[in-house]
């Protein structure tokens, strides 16, 4: 009876602990859907009449269009660049890098250590005079700094957990480095691989500064959010949360597609 009543309390505690790290986002979809007046009043709507017309103020909007367009440019290119630099990279430092791979590794670290500020500020300049100021395949540049160096640094450990017998065998029937990488590492790696992806791809799709230092015309779906702040006195909230939930879905498509990627190079793996 005491095990019972433990479980039943845990299960409870672990689904208060849900519902609180939840809340918010449940919030905002649910406010997403409410009109203004559901949304202020001092009472909380649980029950109201959903509207879509916070959605057709944001995809009518040119302006967010054409910053969901180029987040989804800017950052499917930095992320494809990242992996297909990054990946290899890290595997080479996994195997082959023994003596200095640590200090590599410490100094891709260090790169995530820096400000945003302390790149944006030389990078306005450099690209100024190299005549790519405002331009997406600049903002591809400089997201690559973040991309290159995360997923070496989340790679590198996946890499190590391959086991060396795997390689070895496959280097004693004849297979190339190029083959063993590709045909056995990457494939025993990818389940490990895709949370790095992940991780990278929800880093560069919310960054600001950069975006905002870098690009005018061309902005970015989170400069292009966090631009909308009010209309007159009035605060549209529920046009807000609209907005955050259309910045959160293309993350949410990328994670489904890499899962299908995923499932399909676990199916080809090494027999």
């Amino acid at each position: 009876m005491d095990k019972l009543i433990s479980s039943v309390a845990v299960r409870a505690l672990l689904a208060f602990l849900l519902l609180v790290a939840l809340g918010p986002i449940l919030w905002t979809v649910l406010s997403a859907f409410k009109d203004l007046r559901d949304i202020v009043t001092p009472v909380p709507k649980i029950l109201f009449t959903p509207t879509l017309d916070n959605f057709a103020t944001i995809l009518r909007n040119p302006t967010i269009r054409d910053g969901l367009l180029n987040s989804a440019v800017v950052v499917s290119a930095a992320v494809l660049v990242g992996a297909v630099l990054g990946i290899p990279a890290a595997h080479t430092l996994a195997r082959y890098a023994r003596k200095w791979g640590d200090d590599v590794q410490f100094f891709v670290l260090s790169l995530r250590f820096m400000p945003p500020v302390a790149i944006a500020l030389p990078f306005i300049v450099l690209y100024l005079d190299l005549g790519i100021y405002d331009t997406l395949f600049g903002l591809v540049l400089v997201y690559l700094i973040t991309t290159v160096s995360t997923i070496i640094w989340l790679a590198v450990p996946a890499f190590e957990r391959v086991p060396r017998e795997i390689e070895e065998a496959a280097a004693m029937e004849g297979c190339g480095p190029a083959e063993i990488f590709w045909r056995f590492s990457l494939p025993v790696a990818a389940p490990s691989l895709f949370g790095a992806l992940v991780f990278t791809f929800v880093l560069v799709w919310n960054e600001l500064l950069l975006a905002l230092t870098l690009a005018a015309q061309k902005a970015t779906l989170p400069v292009v959010a966090a631009s909308i702040t009010s209309l007159g006195k009035e605060v549209p909230w529920g046009v807000i949360n609209a907005a955050t939930v259309v910045l959160v879905l293309p993350p949410l498509v990328f994670i489904g597609l890499l899962m299908g990627l995923l499932n399909s190079m676990v199916r080809s793996g090494p027999k």
